[in-house]
């Protein structure tokens, strides 16, 4: 990237820990979202989305390698097995994975580009939520995405979520909202803020829809409701859920193509079951959410609920496959914590000194494919970034 005449990069590397959250990111939290969820609710998961108790596991993503158990631990804070097995639905998280190696993945630092006061506007994304608002506001507000008071401040930007804006966190609606909001006003600048569908959207939309429906899960009975609780649903969020929110979540798009990025939330293939172009695959989504099916949408979450498809051996090709169906130069996707990418430990007590380190995106796969999930709901880093990224 060309920068003027004496203008230095600015590189973003700190994390959230390094400054100060803003008066504006001082959003009160309900009572009942403060803390640890109820002790009914089974502990928070890395994204496994088990049904049922004791349930068999299903085969995970076709790219996942396999491997010898690791030895007997304390489970980690993000982890959630009920009885000796791992339940339907289930996706590797952490104490799974085989050993990384660090030069696999290559972290990346960002460059910011002067914004274009004509014409399409810079590109920015924003890794997964999970309900962390005050986290979302202070990185928006330290790229000049938005003002002091959370006002769209970006002008045409555009800024694109990749979805999972729920569970987990103390205010998955506030997000919700937020980004709703923000749509708006970015419209009115000239901009644009939009927003992808997510596991986790599918599965609020379904422990909403269906509750405790028993859904065909292949592996023994299975229920929306289960799976939210089991990983990180937060009755606030239930409880302030509305229709409006509902609508918006059901009509989000699962995949786009902007400036050669191909724009997505599962590091998974999954998607080329539903369709041979973005078109396709965005309208049978919606189409399948709109029929209202349990068995069906269950049979959805499930899918884009796998990952580690770009990660391992053959990781290159499962990319280029997608490039060459649906366009884009690069996959850039969230879903997967980028600590579980490189086998990293972290907690969610905010311990520097055993939290995980991430200080941008991840760029693997033969420089094909970008991982945007810092990890937020591990102390990680909430990230927002620009693209293109510049190694």
């Amino acid at each position: 990237m060309t920068q003027g005449a004496g203008q230095e990069p600015v590189v973003r590397t700190a994390t959230l820990r390094d400054f100060r959250v803003p008066p504006y990111a001082q959003t009160p939290v309900p009572p009942q979202a403060q803390g640890a969820p109820p002790s009914s609710v089974p502990p928070h998961t890395t994204d496994p989305h088990p049904p049922a108790p004791g349930a068999p596991v299903p085969p995970t993503a076709a790219s996942a390698p396999p491997h010898t158990a690791a030895p007997p631990r304390a489970p980690h804070p993000g982890n959630a097995v009920v009885g000796d097995e791992q339940p339907e639905g289930y996706t590797p998280t952490e104490r799974d994975l085989p050993v990384i190696r660090r030069g696999d993945t290559v972290q990346v630092q960002t460059v910011a580009e002067p914004r274009s006061d004509e014409g399409r506007g810079p590109l920015f994304v924003v890794g997964d939520v999970h309900g962390y608002l005050d986290e979302l506001l202070a990185a928006l507000g330290e790229q000049g995405l938005i003002d002091a008071e959370g006002n769209w401040a970006a002008g045409n930007a555009r800024l694109w979520f990749l979805g999972d804006f729920t569970d987990r966190g103390p205010d998955g609606i506030g997000v919700i909202d937020l980004v709703m909001r923000l749509s708006a006003e970015a419209a009115a600048a000239g901009g644009y803020c939009k927003a992808l569908m997510g596991n986790h959207e599918l599965l609020l939309i379904g422990a909403k829809r269906f509750a405790d429906t028993p859904v065909n899960s292949g592996a023994g009975t299975a229920t929306f409701q289960a799976a939210w609780l089991l990983n990180g649903g937060q009755k606030a969020d239930m409880d302030r859920l509305q229709d409006v929110h509902l609508q918006w979540m059901s009509r989000l798009d699962a995949v786009v193509e902007e400036d050669g990025h191909l724009l997505m939330h599962s590091d998974t293939t999954a998607y080329l079951d539903y369709g041979s172009s973005i078109e396709d695959v965005n309208d049978t989504i919606t189409a399948i959410l709109t029929r209202n099916d349990a068995d069906e949408c269950w049979d959805l979450f499930r899918k884009l609920t796998k990952r580690f498809a770009f990660r391992d051996e053959g990781g290159s090709q499962a990319v280029r496959e997608l490039l060459a169906t649906y366009g884009g130069q690069r996959v850039v996707h969230g879903h997967s914590p980028i600590p579980y990418l490189l086998g990293e430990v972290g907690t969610e007590e905010g311990d520097d000194s055993s939290g995980p380190v991430v200080n941008g995106p991840h760029v693997y796969a033969d420089g094909l494919a970008i991982a945007m999930d810092g990890g937020v709901t591990m102390a990680g880093k909430l990230l927002v970034v620009q693209l293109p990224l510049h190694d």
